[in-house]
């Protein structure tokens, strides 16, 4: 049997080259050095830490890696696998933004589309999306808005109801048509305007 290197680890192949090193130095990692990252590496990172952040659109990760300083066709190469594989996926997005915006926030399909424009979302994508709401769900939406912010003017006169329902639903995009005809059922069903 031949003797062991004191130094070399005891699971050493013969043949496997080791750098001496003092206690307490670090061991340089001689592959590392003088190598630049891959590009597409970085790329890849930058993308899923931002999806581990929140969803996000293709136009909005080409931003980031741009202000990242990636090459604009090392984040398309990148982009297009991660939409292969599922993780970049604008159909998705879109659906998931106008539920939980609509839903949340209650924006209106005008509104709504701004938004998805905002995010770079293609207009055939975009219209899909919206296209799972109705008028009805719009108008209903409206209505459960303005039932609540009105709860909370109870007390006010009915033209300083109107004027700051009719503010707020424009704020969220609805129409005029929708907006005065909710508001007038609003507070002609509200228990301080019924007659007694």
């Amino acid at each position: 049997m031949g003797t062991q290197d004191e130094g070399a680890p005891a699971s050493a192949a013969p043949g496997d080259v080791r750098i001496a090193s003092v206690p307490g130095d670090p061991v340089p990692d001689v592959q590392r050095q003088d190598r630049e990252p891959d590009p597409h590496d970085v790329a890849r990172q930058i993308v899923l830490r931002q999806l581990a952040m929140a969803p996000r659109s293709r136009a909005e990760l080409m931003q980031k890696l741009a202000q990242r300083g990636c090459a604009a066709d090392v984040a398309a190469t990148v982009l297009d696998r991660m939409t292969q594989v599922g993780l970049v996926d604008d159909q998705a997005y879109a659906q998931m933004l106008v539920r939980v915006q609509q839903s949340g926030r209650g924006l209106a399909k005008r509104a709504l589309a701004r938004e998805l424009r905002t995010k770079g979302i293609e207009d055939h994508l975009a219209e899909e999306a919206l296209a799972s709401i109705s008028d009805e769900d719009e108008r209903d939406r409206a209505r459960a808005l303005a039932d609540k912010k009105l709860r909370a003017m109870h007390g006010l006169g009915i033209e300083v109801q109107t004027r700051r329902l009719a503010a707020m639903l424009a704020r969220k995009g609805y129409s005029s048509s929708v907006t005065y005809a909710v508001i007038r059922e609003a507070i002609a069903d509200a228990p301080e305007h019924l007659p007694d």
